[in-house]
C-alpha cells in the first residue's frame, strides 16, 4: 500500500477542486492500493469531510495561515498587522506558521508518506524536502507581477518563491507557452525552471450524465444573455457581486440579460426578475412565459451550468484561473474581467491581449466591454478558436501519471 499526502491550500476553491480532479486521476493511474490523507482547514476540511464521510480519520484540520478577509478579498492592511498582532480571532501569523508547521510535521512523522502533492501549501513542501520525500507542487503562481499592491509585498513573494522551489517537480496547472494563461503570475527564476512542468488546465474530464431539462434549462433556451460568475471564499464572492450590482444599475444594462450564478448552496437566492420590474419564482416565470432580465441562482447543478455556458454570448468573471480555463479553452467563449487580486488582473490581461476577453477595472469599462465584444464577435471568435485547439485540459492527467512515476521509481 503505497501512502500518499494530499496538502490543500484553503484561500479560495480553485485549490480544492483541483485537488478533488488529481485525486480521481491518482485511482485511474496508479494500480496499487492508495491510502491517502487529506490536510486542510476551514470550508475546504468541510467539503473534504462532507465528500469522503467514511475517511474522517484520514481528513487532517490543520490551521494553514491565510489572508484575513476585507470587504474585497483580503485585507492588505490587517493581514499585514497580523504578521506581530491577534487580528479578528487570528493568532499573529508567526505563531500561526509555528503551530501549523508543527502539526504538518506530527502527521509527516507518523504517516511516512511515499509522496506528497501540495496545491498551494509550501509547508509541506518543506517537510517533505527535509525528509527526501518527493512532492509535486500544484500552481499557477510563481512570482506574479503586481499592480495594485504597493513594493513592500515583493519581498514576501521572493519568500515564497523560494518554498516553491523545494517541491521536487513545480506543476503549472496551464498549457505550455505560449498559450499559458497565467504567464504574468509566474515569472519563473532560473532555479525553479528545470523543475516546471505545464501539465494542463485541470478541467472536469468526466461525461456530464444528461438528464431531464430543467426549469432553468428552459427559461433560458433561445434567449441571448451574459452570463455573470461569482466565485471565490466569501469576501471575494461578496466583493464580486457588490461590483456586478454596481454594473447594473447602469442606464446600459436595462435590456442586457443576465444570469447570475453565486455559487453559494442556497435555494433562497433563486429567482427571476421580470422586464416588467416583478420577481417571480424559476418555475412561475417558466409556467407564465415572463420575457425576464435577470435571473439569480444560488448553486448550478454541472448539467445547469453546462448549458449556460453553451448559450450565453459571454462570461463576467472575476479572474479565476481555473475558470477562465473552462470558458474560454473548454467553451470557446469570450470573457470580461473584473479582477478582485493583482493574479486575477494578469490572467485577465494576458487574456485581453490575446483577444479572448476583455479587462474591466471601473463599471463604464464593463459596459464598454459588452458592446466591443458584440460589435467583433467573429475576431473573438477566432482567437478563441485558436486558443481552444490549443488549449490542454489533462492536467489532473497528466500530474497523475507523473505521480505514478515517481512510485515507480521509489520501489
Amino acid at each position: 500500500m503505497l501512502k500518499i499526502g494530499e496538502f490543500i491550500y484553503p484561500w479560495g476553491s480553485g485549490h480544492y477542486s483541483r485537488m478533488m480532479r488529481l485525486h480521481e486521476a491518482l485511482e485511474d493511474h496508479i494500480d496499487d492500493e492508495l491510502d491517502v490523507h487529506f490536510s486542510s482547514k476551514d470550508h475546504v476540511y468541510e467539503k473534504l469531510i462532507k465528500r469522503f464521510p467514511d475517511k474522517k480519520e484520514k481528513i487532517h484540520n490543520i490551521l494553514m495561515p491565510t489572508p484575513i478577509d476585507g470587504k474585497f478579498g483580503p485585507s492588505v492592511s490587517k493581514s499585514l498587522m497580523n504578521i506581530l498582532l491577534p487580528i479578528e480571532n487570528n493568532p499573529s501569523l508567526i505563531r500561526q506558521i509555528i503551530n501549523y508547521l508543527r502539526e504538518e510535521r506530527k502527521l509527516y512523522n507518523k504517516e511516512k508518506f511515499d509522496l506528497v502533492i501540495n496545491d498551494g501549501d509550501m509547508g509541506s513542501n518543506i517537510l517533505a524536502k527535509n525528509r527526501n520525500i518527493p512532492s509535486l507542487f500544484v500552481t499557477n503562481q510563481f512570482r506574479p507581477k503586481l499592480y495594485n499592491s504597493r513594493s513592500y509585498l515583493y519581498p514576501s513573494l521572493i519568500f515564497i518563491a523560494k518554498q516553491i522551489i523545494k517541491a521536487s517537480k513545480i506543476l503549472v496547472a496551464d498549457s505550455p507557452p505560449p498559450y499559458t494563461m497565467c504567464e504574468y503570475n509566474l515569472n519563473f527564476i532560473k532555479e525553479a525552471e528545470e523543475k516546471v512542468v505545464y501539465v494542463g488546465h485541470f478541467t472536469n474530464s468526466k461525461p456530464i450524465q444528461k438528464e431531464k431539462e430543467t426549469d432553468l434549462e428552459q427559461l433560458v433556451a433561445n434567449n441571448e444573455f451574459g452570463y455573470w460568475m461569482r466565485t471565490g471564499n466569501k469576501s471575494t464572492n461578496d466583493g464580486t457581486g457588490q461590483r456586478y450590482e454596481e454594473v447594473f444599475t447602469q442606464s446600459e444594462m436595462q435590456k442586457e440579460k443576465r444570469i447570475i450564478s453565486h455559487a453559494r448552496n442556497e435555494s433562497s437566492i433563486d429567482g427571476v426578475i421580470g422586464k416588467d420590474g416583478k420577481k417571480y419564482s424559476i418555475s412561475d416565470a417558466l409556467e407564465k412565459k415572463i420575457d425576464w432580465i435577470q435571473i439569480d441562482i444560488g448553486f448550478l447543478s454541472e448539467q445547469e451550468k453546462d448549458t449556460i455556458l453553451n448559450l450565453c454570448n459571454y462570461a463576467v468573471v472575476n479572474g479565476s484561473h481555473t475558470v477562465m480555463g473552462e470558458i474560454m479553452g473548454g467553451k470557446s467563449k469570450p470573457i470580461i474581467g473584473i479582477p478582485i487580486y493583482d493574479e486575477h488582473t494578469n490572467n485577465i490581461k494576458w487574456a485581453q491581449e490575446k483577444n479572448l476577453g476583455v479587462l474591466a477595472i471601473k463599471t463604464k469599462q464593463v459596459i464598454q466591454g459588452i458592446s466591443k465584444i458584440k460589435e467583433n464577435y467573429a475576431e473573438f471568435e477566432g482567437s478563441l478558436s485558436e486558443f481552444s485547439k490549443n488549449f490542454v485540459p489533462t492536467g489532473a492527467e497528466n500530474s497523475a501519471k507523473i505521480a505514478a512515476e515517481i512510485l515507480e521509481e521509489k520501489r
